[in-house]
Order: structure tokens, then sequence, then C-alpha cells
């Protein structure tokens, strides 16, 4: 099939270091390996290619920057409408859309082309915009979300509290639940380093991830194990801070490209994703691309229990779930885990088979297109 890809979330680089951006680049790696052809239509493209989507054709519509939240509003939807355009000639056989304020790229196209449709939707984007940034135009983002719903052969949330959220501000569509997954042929157990085991976090330095709840945790360790931070963010500056008030050595590794990630990943023994309490278990809507990937690596996860995560992470099995904001309770997880090299190697086999047997971006796509009736993948 001819598959058009489409993001017009100009946040979201095709080729970044955002999970967004890993999801984009799975999901394409698997359609071509499946013999599709496919082509990229992206607001935002990156600069971070890797060699095996070098040859990808990328077709670039960029946002105009604007100060005005209106005038940035009419600008995504103008890009919207170029992209329209363009995959409307492209005439593509399926159109598989990233959800994203203001398009209605899927909607259109299958009018005009008859061509079946994926939406794909990660997060309740409308409330989130109006809550954390500017949304001056609801009433155009709620009409966009309905179009894309109703017309899409499958529509795609990466969780339960995203589809129901979907569900109650929609009117019908074919709306199903498939969680995030991981490659398993990218990311592949390694051996630890030598010396004190390594607990790893993978993510962007923002609150949502509870970084300094961990950092909190490291100070109160009574077992020596060292913590490595990959990624970047808006609270780097506030962890490192942080980090030496309490004496903690922290191993900061900043923004890494997806395929630098099983190098970044290698001679971690433990994976750490310490989300915090949030207001409403409906907050806690993400499906963890960090957590997949600690799977995949063979490296046993201690989380915090909200939202998916108990879905993901078999307590006792394949990681240890923790209360979220309490540090002590997390270094005690942690603890455990470091001074017991025979359970961290049992419970890394259990994950990394939970990876393969369940979590493979392979398995994600072919579930997605069977939902959409698109046959296999």
């Amino acid at each position: 099939m001819r598959i058009a890809y489409v993001s017009v979330d100009p946040g979201i680089p095709v080729f970044g270091t955002k999970g967004a951006s890993v999801h984009v680049q799975e999901v394409v790696r698997v359609l071509r390996a499946a013999g599709h052809e496919v082509e990229v239509f992206a607001t935002r493209t990156g600069k971070d290619v890797p060699a095996d989507l070098a040859d990808l054709p990328v077709h670039h519509v960029p946002v105009g920057k604007a100060s005005d939240p209106a005038e940035r509003e009419r600008a995504q939807a103008a890009a919207s409408d170029e992209i329209t355009a363009l995959v409307t000639a492209h005439a593509p056989d399926a159109v598989y859309e990233r959800y994203s304020l203001f398009s209605t790229v899927l909607a259109r196209v299958a009018d005009a082309t008859g061509a079946k449709g994926v939406l794909e939707v990660n997060a309740p984007l409308v409330e989130e915009q109006a809550r954390h940034r500017d949304l001056v135009d609801a009433d155009a983002a709620w009409a966009a979300l309905k179009d894309q719903v109703a017309v899409a052969a499958a529509t795609i949330c990466v969780s339960d509290p995203v589809r129901d959220w979907v569900l109650a501000h929609t009117e019908g569509g074919n709306v199903h639940t498939v969680a995030n997954g991981v490659s398993t042929t990218r990311i592949i157990p390694a051996a630890e380093a030598d010396g004190e085991p390594v607990v790893t976090f993978v993510g962007t330095l923002k609150a949502w991830h509870g970084v300094d709840v961990l950092v909190n945790a490291a100070a109160r360790a009574t077992t020596g194990w060292r913590l490595r931070i990959i990624g970047d963010g808006p609270q780097r500056d506030a962890l490192e801070v942080q980090a030496a008030a309490l004496g903690v050595a922290v191993d900061f590794r900043g923004a890494v490209a997806p395929e630098q990630m099983p190098a970044q990943l290698a001679g971690s023994a433990i994976g750490a994703a310490p989300y915090p309490a949030m207001e409403s278990e409906a907050d806690q809507y993400f499906s963890p691309l960090k957590i997949y990937e600690y799977l995949a690596a063979g490296l046993p996860v201690v989380a915090s229990r909200v939202g998916q995560v108990p879905g993901i992470v078999r307590d006792g099995e394949t990681g240890l779930l923790v209360e979220p904001s309490d540090p002590a309770a997390l270094a005690s997880a942690l603890d455990a885990l470091a001074s017991d090299p025979q359970r961290r190697a049992e419970l890394g086999r259990a994950a990394r088979a939970d990876a393969e047997e369940q979590h493979s971006w392979t398995r994600v796509v072919a579930r997605t297109f069977e939902l959409a009736g698109l046959g296999a993948a």
C-alpha cells in the first residue's frame, strides 16, 4: 500500500529526541519493513535522522512562527490545509495521522480520495492546550477532533483514559485502546557495568516525570547504586542544584537521538519511572515509552503505581511498584534490587520476555491495522 503518515503538530519533530519522535519513527519502520511505500507529511522535521530512515520521503510544511496565540492557531490550520492538498495529490491507499489540534487532514483526504485512515490519539490535546498553554478557538479544536474521529476507519488511543476522553467528546466512531510499544530488535539486553549497579531514568526532564523524587531517593539509599539520567528539559538546572545540595552524584547524559538509546542504556541494572502523584487519576493517561524500553533492555523496572503502569510492570515479576511521590519507598525498592543481582537477573529476563511477546511495535501496528480493516500491517 501507499501510506501517507501525517503529523501537523509543530511541537513534534519527525527526527527528534522526544518520545513522540520515537513513536513516529517506529511506526514508519514497521510499515516500511512490511513492504509498504510510506511518505511523511509533517510541520516539523528535526535533524536527528537515523541511517535507516535517511531515504524516507518527508514533505515539510512549516507552521509560521507567531507570538499571538490566535495567529499561531490560524497558522496551524493553514498548514493542515496545505498538507491536505499535498496528501490528496499523492493519492495514498491509506492515511495514518497522529492527532494534532486543528488538523482535519485525514477526514478531508478520505472524503476526497476514499482512502482509509487511522487516527492515533496520544493525549487529550484540547484540554492540555487550554490548561498549560493558550487555546483561543476551542470550538474549532473540538470540531476538528469530531470530524477526524467520525471519518477514521479506526481511532487508536494509547490508553483507556485517552479513549474515554475521545468517546466523551465525539459522536460515534471506531475507537480502541492500543498501548505504545518498543523495538525489540533495536533495544536489546546488555551486560551491567562493573561496580555499583546503575539505576537509569530516560525522559524529558519535566515535573510530571518525578525525577526530583528519584534524586531524593538516591540521597536516602542505604545500598550503593549510581544514578544515570538520560534526557534534558526545563528541570535540568534545578535537578543539578538539588543533586549537589544532597550530595548525590548523578550522571546527566542530556538528550540523545533514538538510535543512540541502546548504547546509552548499556550498563544499566535497573530502569526507573518515578511518576509523581497527580490531582486526578484521569491525569495519568500516558502510555510510557520509557518503561517499554526498559523491558526490552532486560532491565527490572521500579515504577510508581499510577495510571497504566500496573498493566505493564508485573509487580514482583518484571519489576517493583511503589506509591508515587514517596522517595523513601522508591529508595527502599531500588536498594532491594541493587543488593540482589540474582533477583535483578530473574526480573530482567521476564521483562525482556514480556517486551518480545506483548509489546513490540510490530504487534502494535498489526493490531492497529486489523482494527482499521486494513489487513496485515
